[in-house]
């Protein structure tokens, strides 16, 4: 008798898992292989803005001419289909499998599980592993095409769907942290900037969203502290990249699911997002100033 057959179920049932697992990651290397560029974007905590920030980033690269892809990998509280203006549009698989991505203003592919739900009220009622096999799936089979850019939008926090993004993109171009200005912040900011530096995930900079109210007199007022992100970027030699403000009409935008940048892209808000982009071009394009 083989000593196979004497192997439990449950043990088959288990390497069985680990071989899909590894099947997949061999998938995810291949189908990531004609981006140049993927960046998570993540924060500490949630409430920074940091889906707006990714979907503005996203639009800005398109203004410049790159093309661009969004992964929204947040599982529970996906927010990106509605800040981009995709919500509702169908998702299309191909005859092998493959996920067809749906298609934003200026051109920017975006896949999320909020687009793939039957309502956006839909709970996503998953224990860990369920959540980090979905983003597994949509790194493995979505059809991206040729990219110049691919930015993943990653849950608040330093868990386990953050570990599976770096861990499966062997070459991840870097991440951009996210906070506002406040101490509350700091101390989370601290925490993301060294998971990235404990997987050796490099650091692009720091993005201070909701940093100052502008009246229309051009007086700034600083609602929610200031400086704060600039002070954590210099405390840990980070790049300060962006300060942007707090405009009424950002919040209304995402509401309405009309994206911000391409409904207001004379606003100060969205200038200062695409002056954002042109320096996250430099930096990855040119290789400069990139934080180990």
């Amino acid at each position: 008798m083989s000593a196979s057959r004497n192997v439990p179920p449950e043990v088959k049932a288990r390497i069985e898992a680990i071989k899909k697992i590894r099947e997949q990651e061999e998938r995810v290397r291949k189908n990531l292989e004609k981006i140049k560029y993927k960046i998570a974007i993540l924060s500490g905590k949630g409430g920074v803005g940091k889906s707006f920030v990714t979907a503005s980033l996203a639009f800005a690269l398109a203004y410049l001419g790159r093309q661009v892809g969004v992964l929204d990998a947040d599982i529970y509280g996906p927010s990106i289909p509605k800040m981009m203006g995709v919500a509702g549009q169908p998702v299309m698989a191909t005859d092998d499998g493959r996920i067809l991505p749906v298609i934003a203003p200026l051109g920017v592919k975006v896949l999320s599980i909020g687009i793939m739900l039957p309502s956006e009220d839909t709970p996503v009622i998953w224990r860990g592993p369920l959540s980090t096999s979905a983003i597994r799936e949509m790194l493995a089979y979505a059809e991206w095409g040729t990219l110049d850019y691919l930015l993943i939008d990653l849950p608040p926090g330093t868990g386990d769907e953050q570990l599976t993004i770096v861990q499966l993109i062997k070459d991840l171009t870097g991440t951009i942290i996210v906070t506002i200005p406040s101490d509350v912040s700091r101390i989370v900011v601290a925490k993301a900037i060294n998971f990235a530096r404990k997987l050796n995930a490099p650091i692009l900079g720091i993005v201070e969203n909701m940093s100052y109210f502008k009246c229309p007199d051009g007086s700034k007022h600083y609602i929610f502290g200031e400086g704060a992100g600039r002070k954590i970027a210099e405390k840990y030699n980070v790049p300060f990249l962006a300060e942007i403000p707090i405009d009424p009409r950002i919040s209304r935008a995402n509401d309405s699911g009309e994206p911000f940048f391409v409904k207001y892209p004379d606003s100060e808000a969205a200038k200062i997002i695409l002056e954002l982009a042109k320096k996250i071009i430099d930096i990855v394009e040119n290789k400069e100033n990139v934080s180990e």
